[in-house]
């Protein structure tokens, strides 16, 4: 039976967007900004408060960029997740299990540049991890990684950046200091915190087993039960000593926020069979808060279906101490790409949807930070980092 005509056949496309959704999309932008909680970032086994300077996100655009560190305005489509889940479900009996699964990461943050010859983007904090892992205990594991050029971000911030001299270093405001960052790479190390190999690691991959993780069900509601309800999310607390009613309330309203970050966490480390993967998008895509956005581009050019959050603002003082210039207030919205072929994450990203503060002179679209998985997959032999650098 070809299961995939029948659930095209059994979910046909949905009907347009009503007046009342259209107004009600307006009201998110325009409502007023409230103070957020950090970023977070999620694992298999619950939150963690990201750093101050956090890890980026990926780009999700209606169209071609304008430059500028600037997007084209935002596109809102009546798309849901059915054609990724769809093609997950196509090549569910074309990805076996090998002997051993790696994963690459890139991550980047935006910085804003103003030198008198005109304002411009960079990325910068740009990374790259490589590591693997055996499918069962013993076979080992290894992690690498990488610093990344510092770059400007679109094709009018590298004009800009060349009419400012082309300089290749960038001393930018982070978190609670100043950082310099360079237009040069860094050799792949194995050295470090969570580097090296371990011979004795393997089979654990974000504290299930790859028999685990196949053994998962297919079920939306069940995965959202076992990963995005209330229940987990309060367990996800746990770390907390007796959590007030408003840090409750307050961690509620980011909640679609962390779905995103959650299931991003998921798909992109952990060799989640794509059937699960499928359930996982469909869950995701059920959560309040939740919205198809339709087709966008990631970091590495990559063309995708997405899903974004609603949006939340970000209110950035001058308590430790950060430049006039960053204060103020801005809005943004987690959004979440995948392959449209196979379903596989390709990024997550932080997304600015009303500007303000430090990114007041951005326009909507314009990408904070991002996470974007460059490849994932299992072996049957022991990978090894790439040498090429992910872009130009």
């Amino acid at each position: 039976m070809d299961e995939v005509r029948m659930v095209r056949d059994r979910y046909p496309e949905p009907a347009p967007p009503t007046a009342q959704e259209i107004a009600r999309a307006k009201a998110l932008l325009n409502e007023a900004p409230r103070r957020s909680l950090p970023r977070l970032r999620w694992g298999l086994g619950g939150v963690v408060a990201a750093g101050a300077a956090a890890t980026l996100a990926f780009t999700l655009v209606g169209g071609n960029t304008s430059g500028g560190g600037n997007p084209a305005p935002l596109r809102t489509v009546n798309l849901d997740a059915k054609g990724a889940i769809l093609a997950a479900a196509e090549k569910a009996e074309q990805q076996p299990i090998g002997k051993y699964w790696y994963v690459d990461h890139l991550d980047g943050q935006s910085y804003i540049m103003r030198p008198k010859t005109g304002t411009y983007a960079i990325t910068g904090a740009t990374s790259e991890s490589f590591s693997w892992y055996g499918a069962k205990p013993g076979m080992g594991e290894a992690y690498y990684g990488r610093d990344l050029p510092a770059h400007p971000l679109t094709a009018r911030d590298a004009a800009l950046w060349r009419k400012a001299g082309s300089p290749s270093s960038f001393r930018v405001w982070s978190g609670d200091k100043y950082l310099t960052f360079t237009t040069k790479a860094t050799k792949w190390s194995a050295n470090g915190p969570e580097r090296g190999t371990d011979p004795r690691g393997g089979g654990d991959f974000m504290g299930k087993s790859a028999k685990e993780l196949q053994n998962l069900p297919t079920s939306p509601d069940e995965l959202a039960k076992m990963f995005l309800s209330e229940t987990e999310m309060k367990r996800a607390m746990g770390h907390l000593p007796n959590p007030r009613a408003e840090l409750e309330q307050r961690f509620r309203q980011a909640e679609p926020y962390s779905d995103i970050m959650r299931v991003a966490s998921l798909l992109g480390r952990a060799p989640v069979p794509p059937k699960v993967r499928a359930g996982l998008m469909r869950a995701l895509a059920s959560q309040p808060g939740i919205h198809a956005i339709g087709r966008g581009t990631d970091p590495l050019d990559r063309q995708g279906v997405a899903l974004a959050s609603d949006d939340r603002a970000t209110t950035v003082t001058g308590e430790f101490g950060g430049p006039k210039v960053d204060q103020g207030t801005y809005r943004s919205r987690a959004v979440v790409i995948f392959d449209e072929r196979t379903g596989a994450l390709l990024s997550r990203q932080e997304e600015l949807t009303k500007p303000g503060g430090r990114y007041a002179e951005m326009k909507p679209g314009f990408i904070i930070e991002y996470q974007a998985v460059r490849s994932t997959n299992w072996t049957d032999t022991k990978p090894t980092p790439p040498a090429e650098l992910p872009f130009d």
